[in-house]
């Protein structure tokens, strides 16, 4: 609006564009990075539910601008994840999902070594006890091989299949 006391006509050109104001910056309001600028930042992260490979994994990539950023939507993301239950909506989603696997529960035999070549075993050898209802993992450590259940339920688990040295049959002891 113009000003009714300045020496001016409203009708005059004006030799000068008008000053615009320019909107006050809030400190405390959080700074947005804008989807097409370049986030040169990035971290990875992986949620492993077991040591082995058997288990979920989560592998969410977080971006930003800086490093500080970066870290702080990592640090976001993974108290979200907790307090959201996306980390044990996920568990519990796999373990519906082996639940409902109707194949073969049988792991692969154990390759020997013959000729200089690795030779896996044929169907006509007979190994012992390698598998059970919940399927089995092969451990081999040192002097010690065993066949061990994959069920999570404690109360559920078989008993180890051990290799009995003598026979070379894998036998559940007991």
């Amino acid at each position: 609006m113009n000003d009714p006391f300045a020496d001016v006509s409203p009708w005059d050109e004006p030799t000068a564009e008008p000053p615009t104001k320019t909107p006050a910056v809030n400190a405390s309001e959080e700074t947005r990075v804008i989807p097409t600028a370049m986030n040169p930042y990035k971290i990875g992260l992986t949620f492993k539910a077991s040591a082995s490979f058997d288990g979920e994994w989560i592998t969410p990539t977080i971006y930003g601008g800086t490093a500080d950023e970066t870290a702080r939507r990592a640090v976001e993301l993974m108290h979200a994840l907790r307090q959201h239950g996306v980390i044990d909506l996920a568990t519990n989603a796999a373990e519906y999902t082996r639940q409902q696997f109707k194949g073969s529960a049988a792991k692969p035999t154990p390759k020997r070594f013959e000729g200089g070549k690795v030779q896996p075993k044929s169907d006509a050898e007979h190994q012992g006890v390698t598998d059970c209802p919940h399927g089995r993992t092969h451990v081999a450590k040192g002097t010690w091989q065993a066949y061990f259940c994959n069920s999570r339920d404690e109360s559920d688990k078989c008993e180890p299949s051990w290799l009995n040295k003598k026979s070379g049959l894998f036998e559940v002891k007991g």
